[in-house]
């Protein structure tokens, strides 16, 4: 008998839609009431908070990681339930956070609990089964949605509608569901793992465009903030002004994070040329080469709370 423990935080796997056609949140969450019984899973349920996701920050993502980390020795695995749209940034969070044996698997819907074809149930039975599996430990934090499992590290939101929304295109598909069998494709490699986290510190990020100017941020190095992501073009690049802009905010000691604003592919120097990602590195900043923006703003959050030096947060940013 495996003792799972079910964190409920909203989003909309717990929503229902009205008579207008809108989803909205309500008092219950349907999967409270749904009678999801298997005869080798103890359930222990207990709703965290009820939130939309958009609603959801670093404060309830480190509530969550406190919770799993108390749950340590009275449970076997643990599932949540969350919503779709900040679904990757939880599972990262605490996935560069916790270090447990146990799985925790993350999971949600992208119809809510009456519309048609509703998606929610079957996620969390299939979460449930990839939590109680003995192949599923040591893997760090997982999603699983649409019979697909995903590591935490790649996972990402492609599509606003549809149910085969999250995929992970750097790495690829982790496993799969079938009716009788939970399949592994690979193992990751072992990451740094850092518990503390201050959710206080001011870490925007800016998505680059044609014809950025550095002038916001300047503003955004004036305004003291603990550090920046930049979404660059391409493979790390910026324009000329831009790099300038950058200049400014390394001039004042603020670690600039560079990533890129494509869809797939890895951040890296290539080009040498004012605004290159070359010339970008040479003059101080980071770059974050397997992640996008907002994990990379959880990861700088977590290295400037536990006082990394430069050159460990640099190789910590750098690292899968």
């Amino acid at each position: 008998m495996k003792k799972i423990l079910v964190l409920h935080t909203g989003g909309t796997i717990s929503m229902h839609e009205d008579a207008d056609g809108d989803v909205e949140t309500g008092d219950e969450n349907p999967l409270v009431q749904a009678k999801v019984t298997f005869p080798n899973i103890e359930l222990e349920v207990e709703n965290i908070f009820n939130l939309p996701s958009e609603h959801i920050g670093p404060s309830h993502m480190l509530q969550l990681q406190k919770r799993i980390s108390e749950a340590k020795n009275d449970f076997d695995g643990v599932v949540i339930t969350h919503g779709t749209d900040t679904l990757e940034e939880t599972a990262f969070f605490l996935d560069s956070t916790l270090k447990v044996s146990f799985p925790i698997v993350i999971t949600g819907a992208m119809r809510s609990s009456n519309e048609l074809g509703s998606d929610g149930l079957y996620n969390y039975q299939s979460a449930l089964r990839v939590a109680a599996d003995d192949t599923s430990k040591n893997r760090g934090v997982i999603v699983v949605m649409n019979d697909e499992i995903h590591a935490a590290r790649f996972v990402t939101k492609t599509h606003t509608t549809n149910v085969a929304t999250f995929a992970s295109p750097l790495s690829g598909t982790m496993g799969l569901l079938t009716k009788r069998q939970i399949i592994y494709f690979y193992d990751l490699p072992q990451r740094e793992v850092l518990p503390d986290v201050d959710i206080n510190k001011n870490i925007p990020v800016l998505k680059a465009y044609a014809g950025m100017d550095g002038q916001l941020l300047k503003i955004l190095a004036d305004a003291n903030i603990d550090g920046i992501i930049i979404e660059a073009l391409g493979a790390g690049n910026l324009s000329r002004e831009a790099a300038r802009g950058v200049a400014y905010l390394l001039a004042k000691n603020t670690p600039v994070v560079i990533v890129s604003r494509s869809f797939n592919g890895v951040a890296a120097p290539v080009y040498d040329y004012l605004g290159g990602g070359v010339q970008l590195e040479k003059s101080g900043a980071i770059f974050a080469s397997s992640i996008n923006g907002p994990k990379a703003r959880l990861k700088l959050l977590i290295g400037l709370s536990n006082n990394l030096s430069k050159e460990h947060l640099e190789t910590y940013l750098h690292g899968i």
